[in-house]
């Protein structure tokens, strides 16, 4: 277990939180601009993958730019390997950077040691979460608008739908396999890196802001075996007619 000061709330505090928040008032602007108020479900599956995009893109996207791009310059002697980016000579993360964007991970780091700089696990699965993951949701966007635009084709409606699907149960079980990944070291170590012992951080910066990435895409593998079931059964009386 980390050993950290207790939760503090500061000015600079309270604009990392409500900057990481500002992503779902986004996300629900976007939602009620580009999908039909008459299709609820279209619209909670926009706003979470437009939250999922934002959240991918700019928040998890800035801290692999202060892992690669934030430092401090030491002699040999002072690293040790693996060294990250193959150069002895820096130690890289957001702890070492003045920037917004380092003091938004800083803030985070106190909760969970290892965002404090270029965890090579965490790294290597959030190159794929902000490189795939964020156009992916963006990707799953735009074709919500394609299948609830009831100005376009049946037939086009149709392909949008059935590729929604398809890509979003690619994009929650990715969702699911990557805080997996990011937390199961923890578990099977006493969560050595994480910061239990205060109640803000361990429900607010831990659980809050990890489970969203478990229960909804849960919930988005829950809805999308019942479109595949849906299919299944409509199509069944058809293969029967034809083997007849």
């Amino acid at each position: 277990m980390a050993s950290t000061a207790s939760f503090s709330l500061d000015a600079p505090t309270v604009l990392c939180i409500v900057f990481s928040l500002s992503m779902m008032p986004i996300a629900q602007f976007l939602s009620k601009k580009l999908v039909p108020a008459h299709r609820t479900r279209d619209r909670i599956l926009f706003f979470w993958h437009a939250y999922d995009a934002l959240t991918h893109i700019f928040v998890e996207g800035s801290w692999l730019f202060e892992c690669f791009f934030s430092y401090i310059t030491v002699a040999d002697n002072h690293n040790v390997e693996p060294f990250f980016l193959n150069d002895p000579s820096r130690i890289y993360g957001p702890a070492y950077g003045t920037r917004p964007s380092s003091r938004l991970w800083q803030e985070y780091a106190k909760a969970d040691r290892r965002w404090a700089g270029p965890d090579l696990t965490v790294v290597s699965l959030e190159l794929l979460t902000v490189f795939l993951g964020g156009p992916a949701a963006i990707y799953i966007c735009y074709l919500l608008c394609r299948s609830s635009n009831e100005k376009i084709s049946s037939k086009s409606r149709g392909g949008a739908k059935a590729t929604l699907w398809l890509v979003s149960t690619m994009l929650a079980t990715a969702e699911l396999y990557g805080g997996f990944m990011t937390f199961a070291p923890e578990w099977l170590t006493g969560s050595s890196q994480l910061a239990t012992e205060d109640p803000v951080y361990l429900w607010l910066y831990l659980f809050f802001f990890n489970t969203l990435w478990v229960f909804i895409p849960l919930w988005v593998l829950w809805e999308a075996a019942k479109e595949l079931r849906g299919a299944f059964v409509a199509a069944e009386p058809q293969n029967e007619r034809k083997t007849q």
